[in-house]
Order: C-alpha cells, then sequence, then structure tokens
C-alpha cells in the first residue's frame, strides 16, 4: 500500500525578501513613468521622472545604509548597550522581578505602556526612538507568561496610535500646517487629533489584551515553536520564574543607570524649542553631554549617550573589566542582521527619491482628486484613501506634508470645506501606513530586534488595522462633511 506524500512546508517570505520585492516594483514603476514632468520642491521648477538605472538598483541597498547611516550608527550602539547590561544580569533579574510583583496584573502593564508610547507619539512623533524598547518589552511579556508579539505591539502600536492622532507633533501636523499656505483653526486640529488618538489607542490596547489573553489561556501564540526559542536565545534569559530571585545592590544601581539612559534618550529628542521656549532655554544647561542640549539630539547624540551610558553599566556590574570590550563587539555584532533591514528599507525610499518618483505622484494623485468637484464627504473618504497609498511612496511624515499639503488645502479653503480635516486626512493616512509599511526603517528594524518576522506581524495585524481604516476613515469623513 503506497504511503500518502508528505505535504510540502510552505516557506514564509524572509524580511529580505520582502524588501527587495518592493524594491524591484518601485524599480519598475519609475520606468513606466519616466518623462512625466513634476515642479520639484526645493527649485519650484519643472523636473522629469527618471527611469532607475540598473547601477543604481545594484547600489541602493548601500545608498540605504549611507541614508540611514545615523540610525544604523545608533543601533549599533544601542546592541552594545544592551550587551553590557545583560552581562550583569541585572536586567534578566529586573524582568522576574517585576513580573513576579505584578501578580497576574501584567496586563496593566500593556495599557499604561501603550499609553505612554501614544503620547511620544502625539506629542513630538515617536518612532526610531523606540527601536530600544521592542527586545526589553518582548522578553519581558515573555516571562510574564504572553509571548513576543504582545511585547513589540506595545511599542509599536502604542507609538503608532500616536502619531496617528498626531496633535502638537511638528514632524506632522506641524509640518502640514505650516506648508497650507492658508488660515488654520488650530483648536480644531487638535480636537480632531486628541479624537483619532484615543479611539485609536483603545481599539488597539483592546485588541492586543485580547489577544495575550488567548496566548496565556491556551499557551498558544501565533509565533511557531521554532521562532519563540529564536526570541529565548535572542533574549538571553529563561522564561520561568524562580522563586528566591532578587537584585543584589549592584544589579539595582545598573538598573537605576539603565532608566536614567532610556529618559535622557526620550527627552533629547522631544523638540522642546517647538513646544515651549521656555522648556527650550531652561534645557540649555544639558549641552555638555554630547555638545548639543536636550531637544536638539539626533541619532548621533542618542548613540553617544547610550555607549557612554553601556560602558557605566558595565563598570558597575561586571567583575571582569576586560569583558567590557568584548561586549561592546558582540553587541555590535548582534545588530548587523537589524542594520540590514533597515538599510534595505531605506533603499526603496532612495530610488523613489532620487527619480522623482514619490513627488510626481503626489503631485499628480493629489491635483487630479482636488479638480474632481466631489462633495465634501465623498472627498474626504477619497482623500484619505489616496493619502494612504501616497504614504507607500512617501513614508516620511514631513515629506508627504510638503509636498501635499500646499496642494491640497488651498483648493478646500476656496471651495469653503475644512482645512483642519484635510490635515488631519493627511497626517492619519501616514500615521495609520507606518504601522506596517515595509519601507518603515524603525519598524522592521524593531521587529528584526524582537526576532518576530514581518510576515508574522502583518498576519497578526491585519484584522485591526482592516477596523482601524475603516474607523478613521468615518471619523474623517464624517469631520469633513460637518465642520
Amino acid at each position: 500500500m503506497a504511503t500518502p506524500a508528505k505535504k510540502k512546508k510552505k516557506r514564509a517570505l524572509s524580511t529580505f525578501a520582502i524588501l527587495l520585492a518592493v524594491l524591484l516594483l518601485v524599480s519598475i514603476v519609475t520606468w513606466i513613468a519616466s518623462g512625466q514632468v513634476y515642479t520639484d520642491p526645493e527649485t519650484g521648477e519643472a523636473a522629469q521622472v527618471m527611469g532607475v538605472t540598473l547601477g543604481s538598483i545594484l547600489m541602493a541597498p548601500i545608498s540605504g545604509w549611507h541614508n540611514a547611516g545615523d540610525v544604523i550608527g545608533f543601533v549599533f550602539c544601542l546592541g552594545a548597550f544592551l550587551s553590557l547590561v545583560t552581562a550583569t544580569g541585572a536586567l534578566e533579574t529586573g524582568i522576574h522581578v517585576l513580573v513576579k510583583k505584578l501578580h497576574g496584573k501584567e496586563l496593566a502593564l500593556v495599557w499604561i505602556l501603550m499609553f505612554l508610547f501614544s503620547v511620544g507619539g502625539t506629542t513630538y512623533g515617536m518612532g526610531e526612538e523606540t527601536v530600544g524598547f521592542y527586545i526589553l518589552l518582548a522578553s519581558t511579556m515573555m516571562v510574564a507568561g504572553f509571548d513576543p508579539l504582545v511585547g513589540a505591539a506595545t511599542v509599536l502600536l502604542g507609538a503608532g496610535t500616536g502619531v496617528l492622532g498626531s496633535t502638537i507633533n511638528p514632524f506632522s501636523t506641524g509640518a502640514a500646517v505650516a506648508a497650507a499656505g492658508v488660515d488654520v483653526n488650530m483648536s480644531i486640529v487638535y480636537a480632531e487629533g486628541i479624537i483619532l488618538w484615543l479611539v485609536s489607542y483603545l481599539i488597539s490596547a483592546t485588541f492586543v489584551t485580547i489577544y495575550a489573553k488567548h496566548v496565556r489561556a491556551t499557551k498558544g501564540s501565533i509565533l511557531t515553536a521554532d521562532q519563540l526559542q529564536v526570541c529565548r536565545e535572542a533574549y538571553g534569559q529563561s522564561d520561568e520564574l524562580g522563586d528566591d530571585i532578587h537584585l543584589t545592590g549592584r544589579q539595582k544601581a545598573c538598573l537605576i543607570v539603565f532608566a536614567i539612559t532610556f529618559v535622557v534618550m526620550i527627552l533629547g529628542f522631544i523638540p522642546w524649542g517647538s513646544l515651549s521656549e521656555g522648556a527650550y532655554n531652561f534645557l540649555g544647561f544639558t549641552h555638555y553631554l554630547t555638545g548639543k542640549q536636550l531637544g536638539d539630539w539626533w541619532f548621533d547624540d542618542a548613540a553617544t549617550w547610550f555607549l557612554l551610558m553601556g560602558i557605566i553599566i558595565g563598570l558597575i556590574g561586571i567583575d571582569d573589566k576586560s569583558k567590557i570590550v568584548r561586549c561592546v563587539v558582540n553587541g555590535f555584532a548582534d545588530m548587523i542582521e537589524v542594520n540590514l533591514v533597515i538599510a534595505l528599507a531605506r533603499a526603496t525610499t532612495v530610488i523613489m527619491a532620487s527619480t522623482g518618483l514619490g513627488t510626481w505622484l503626489v503631485e499628480v494623485s493629489v491635483t487630479a482628486l482636488s479638480a474632481s468637484g466631489l462633495p465634501a464627504p465623498v472627498f474626504g473618504f477619497l482623500d484619505y484613501l489616496l493619502h494612504i497609498g501616497l504614504s507607500f511612496l512617501v513614508p516620511s511624515s514631513s515629506g508627504l506634508a510638503s509636498l501635499s499639503s500646499p496642494i491640497v488645502s488651498p483648493i478646500v479653503a476656496n471651495i469653503g470645506w475644512s482645512v483642519e480635516t484635510s490635515i488631519m486626512i493627511n497626517v492619519a493616512a501616514n500615521g495609520f501606513v507606518n504601522l506596517f509599511t515595509p519601507t518603515c526603517g524603525f519598524i522592521m528594524g524593531g521587529l528584526a530586534l524582537a526576532r518576530i518576522p514581518y510576515e508574522t506581524w502583518l498576519k497578526w495585524a491585519s484584522k485591526l488595522l482592516v477596523i482601524l481604516c475603516v474607523v478613521v476613515a468615518v471619523i474623517l469623513t464624517v469631520a469633513m462633511m460637518v465642520l
């Protein structure tokens, strides 16, 4: 009797394969659109879309590495920092102690942390600087009896829903308002932003909570057993709690320095000058840290800060001081794959910018929609869908705002519709897409750091993304109709 043939195991596309496919697709589109005319936003003069050359395609990953050099340097130093902290045993022990003290109330941590990340998102566009939290939250949730996806979702959806509903975020809402060229009622912008922010946060936190409860109750996970084992090895810790676990004095000191490191990093990225001139002046004394005061930091400053604090933690918690250098080198090595993902994600952005494809598509599509003569609610809905599509090509919130807002806002104002809603359509659509687009470096880097495959993230988040897309569309359509 013949034995049944074994079913072939389906192989999922790797993150690198997905990014290469996106790069090639965009390259093909540049050839199709070659010769099309658009207005260069920097010079104001006419320019033409150029078909990308074979050499440019081959060089794209290297160009992406150079273009994302500041983020890549930050991630390398973050890896050294985490390696040094791990070597002290403070982080693993601290996570176990924290989980034991929560006594089954770990889900409250999801809601609290997601809200804090969302505050960062809505106020200053917290994005790239969240990368360091992925592995921390993923390992914490694994020890708490959930899976790494719960931790990664807490970071990504927390900050992401805040950016989706940006209020005083100068890189998103601020950029769109500044580029509008017409009068804007900021109280309406803030009100719409707050509604979008809080509704998106509540939906996302509920979705994560339901999944986390399912994981704990069934001991199941969307991640395979092999993937979970990869996560355990990457986090360098056991997910089983000991009865007599406790922190030593040196480990407590390491954790204090660890916490201060992240707090100062966040303070360094917040654009205090845009939010409050008084606060900005007050923080002027901090320039001695990296040569810049808090609020003026960028990734080179944060990288320097993490490397410095990692060495301090090593001096405090590692007995064999010669091990510090090895930890730094090993930490850099651990981040190579993550940085390759970031570079390849940025490669597509480089191709679109160098050929003018992104600018041309934004200009043509936005102008055509604005001149369509559609009723306000229909226009609002289609404008939202349009900006979702455009955000794949221009993932930068400030970049999309500078290209789209000068075209849409004056037309909407002349018709007598809500300019404020048209601005929030731009902001919300871009924020929504940056919850899952593979051209977003910090998403791809963060997921890679947490050892969660990109296709697994898409599969898990697909229902949530559909719900958010519909809810946000309804809110913005109604706002365009009544305001």
